[in-house]
Order: C-alpha cells, then sequence, then structure tokens
C-alpha cells in the first residue's frame, strides 16, 4: 500500500524546485517565452540540467540520477505550478523513457548521458491528422532503402521539434493495422520541415514534414513492426506525468483564488462569506485532492514495477474534467478579472485545456479503463 507522505528526499526535491523556479519563471516570464520564437530560456535549462533535473530517470548507469517516476512527478507538479515552457517534458519524458524502454545498450549508451547533461534535446513524432494515438492511424511510411529506410509523411502537434537534436519518429514499415516501428532522426537532416502551430497557450508545437528523409538502419528503435506496445506504455506513464503538470497548476489556482475570496469584500463582508462561493471553493479543493491522490498512486505503482493500466488511465480521465473544472470555477468566483491577460489565472486555464487532449482525452482512457474491467 502506498504512504502518501513525502520522502525527506522528495520534500527536498520539492522544496528546491518550488525556490528555483518562483525566482527564474515568474508569471512574466512564461508570457514572454509565449510570445518568444524559441520559447525557452538556455540559462534556466542549464540550471536544470546541473540541478540534475533531466536525469532522473535515467539510471546510473547511464550517467543519470536513477531515481523513479515518483519523485519525477512531483518535479513536474511544481512545473505545473510555476507554467515552466520549454522542451523539458518532450526530452526527458517522451524521448527518454522511449530510449529507455524500446533502445538497444549502444542506442541507451549513446544517447541517455547526453540527455542527463542537458546536452541534447528530443521530441515524439507521433500524431497525425485526426490526433489518434491508435497503431492504425499511423500513416508515415518507412520504406526500405539501400542501408536504411526512407520516410515520408506528416506529424502534428510535435512538441518543441524547433529546439530538438534528436526526433524519434513513429513509422508505418508493414499494411498491417499494428506494423509500425520507431526512429531516431537527426532533426537537421535534409527533407525535414516544420511549420509551427498556433496554440492556446503559446507552447510550441509543430507539423513536422518528412520528404524522402533517408536514415540508416541503426536508427531503428526497438524491433520492426511491433512498436505498439511500447508506444501504448509511454503514452499512459505520459499520461500521468501530464497529469502531475495539470495539479500542480490546480494547486496555483488555489493560491490565486482562496485569498481573493478572503480579501475580496462585497455588500460589506468578503465573497468567501457567500455560500455559493463556499461550495465552489469546497468543490475545487475535492478537485485538486482526488487529483493528486490519483497521480500519486499511478505514479507510484510504476515506480514500484506494478501493473499501472488501470490506474494510469483512471487517473488521466478524472485529471482532465477536474482541472478543467477546477480552473473554471475559479473563473466563476474571480469573474472578468481572471480573463485578463495581466491576471494569472487565464494562464492556468490555457494550460488545462491545452494538456487535456495530450496522450489520450479523458473519453479515450474511459474507454481503457472499461476495458480492464472486462466490459
Amino acid at each position: 500500500m502506498m504512504d502518501y507522505d513525502l520522502s525527506s528526499e522528495q520534500k527536498i526535491l520539492k522544496e528546491s524546485a518550488h525556490k528555483l523556479l518562483a525566482k527564474e519563471c515568474p508569471s512574466e516570464f512564461v508570457r514572454k517565452m509565449a510570445e518568444d520564437e524559441t520559447g525557452y530560456s538556455e540559462t534556466l535549462w542549464q540550471k536544470m540540467a546541473d540541478l540534475g533535473w533531466m536525469s532522473l530517470l535515467i539510471p546510473e548507469s547511464y550517467g543519470g540520477s536513477g531515481v523513479n517516476f515518483l519523485d519525477l512527478s512531483i518535479l513536474l507538479s511544481e512545473f505545473g505550478y510555476y507554467c515552466v515552457p520549454g522542451p523539458f517534458f518532450p526530452t526527458v519524458v517522451l524521448g527518454g523513457l522511449t530510449i529507455l524502454t524500446a533502445g538497444s545498450e549502444t542506442q541507451k549508451k549513446s544517447l541517455l548521458p547526453d540527455i542527463a547533461d542537458g546536452k541534447r534535446k528530443l521530441t515524439l513524432a507521433w500524431l497525425e491528422e485526426g490526433g489518434l494515438y491508435q497503431p492504425a492511424a499511423v500513416q508515415l511510411r518507412a520504406t526500405s532503402v539501400d542501408g536504411g529506410f526512407a520516410l515520408n509523411g506528416s506529424k502534428l502537434f510535435v512538441m518543441d521539434a524547433h529546439v530538438a537534436d534528436t526526433i524519434i519518429c513513429v513509422a508505418r514499415t508493414s499494411d498491417a493495422a499494428d506494423g509500425i516501428s520507431l526512429f531516431l532522426v537527426d532533426a537537421g537532416l535534409p527533407g525535414i520541415t516544420l511549420t509551427r502551430l498556433d496554440t492556446m497557450s503559446g507552447d510550441k508545437q509543430f507539423e513536422v514534414r518528412f520528404d524522402n528523409v533517408v536514415v540508416g538502419s541503426d536508427t531503428l528503435l526497438g524491433d520492426l513492426n511491433v512498436a505498439g506496445p511500447v508506444l501504448e506504455e509511454i503514452k499512459l506513464k505520459s499520461a500521468v506525468a501530464k497529469s502531475s503538470e495539470m495539479v500542480g497548476g490546480a494547486a496555483r489556482v488555489m493560491d490565486l483564488v482562496i485569498p481573493y475570496v478572503k480579501g475580496r469584500k462585497q455588500f460589506g463582508r468578503p465573497v468567501g462569506a457567500f455560500q455559493a462561493v463556499q461550495h465552489h471553493c469546497t468543490n475545487m479543493l475535492t478537485y485538486q485532492d482526488t487529483s493528486r491522490f490519483m497521480v500519486y498512486q499511478a505514479a507510484w505503482r510504476i515506480s514500484a514495477g506494478l501493473p499501472f493500466t488501470f490506474e494510469a488511465a483512471m487517473c488521466k480521465a478524472w485529471v482532465n474534467d477536474a482541472c478543467i473544472n477546477l480552473v473554471a470555477l475559479g473563473h466563476q468566483i474571480v469573474g472578468g478579472l481572471g480573463f485578463m491577460e495581466e491576471y494569472d489565472l487565464q494562464l492556468y486555464f490555457k494550460r488545462a485545456r491545452t494538456a487535456a487532449p495530450f496522450f489520450g482525452d479523458s473519453d479515450d482512457h474511459r474507454e481503457i479503463v472499461a476495458r480492464e474491467m472486462g466490459l
């Protein structure tokens, strides 16, 4: 049974992250990065690398810290609290986990130390038109050529592709519905074209087009035609990681709204004294705490090496809806002020809406839960 109290090491990680990000990532910085072409600070990136944040999931044998997924979830909650911009998630979660899961020993030794040191940025190019995560939805084709493969097709919603050194590309290598494979693609190869997509939250997502991009056979990540189970595992773990960010954002919304209702007065008393507002705040706290405990439970099972499909899917299905509802209640309490660009609440509305579809929306994960129930 999981102990929900944080260990002393986890408390230190949480407190140190909170302290650094409060200084280095205020809301003014977040707004600035939303308008910036690059979208992140290399100085902050290096500070995070120096603290070992990129190395949390990487075993010590590859230059990492060798801790666990729950520790990463605690850190990601602080990222969500401060709306940290940049390629941390696609590099550490999408890139690092995929290489750890599917990579050969040679690939791990080549790539993981650079990820741990902050020297290499990665992203995962998976979704296409339709936005579905099922193997059958993958149409980008990898055809065999002398000594390797030629990639042709487009990917959508690729996180931070503009700063990635390596793109992990999901490609169809067989006509069978589940005949997909993973390839490590140097982002600088000829034939790769990036088109930035306009997003609600100002995060950097791209359409990535591959026009006869030739890669060597040694870039195949895992075995040919059997990437489906690997990607399903990555999807579920990434869903829990994204939920961790959303829970951090929910905590920040609470810290914005509760002082407001205590200090704002109407009809001679604080608005928090009105029953309707009290009920809204109670529901917000309920959404926050249930989400946090579901994230901890799923992350703990991943860390402990226990089956986690049911818990991960239930977590993402709940957190998607809970965090969106929490922010909506916050807006209802604060009123028009919350929609002003100068007020931070709107940042968290945008982040929650942007995060919800990634790695499966609520309906997608409810279907997984139903399947696990044998329905």
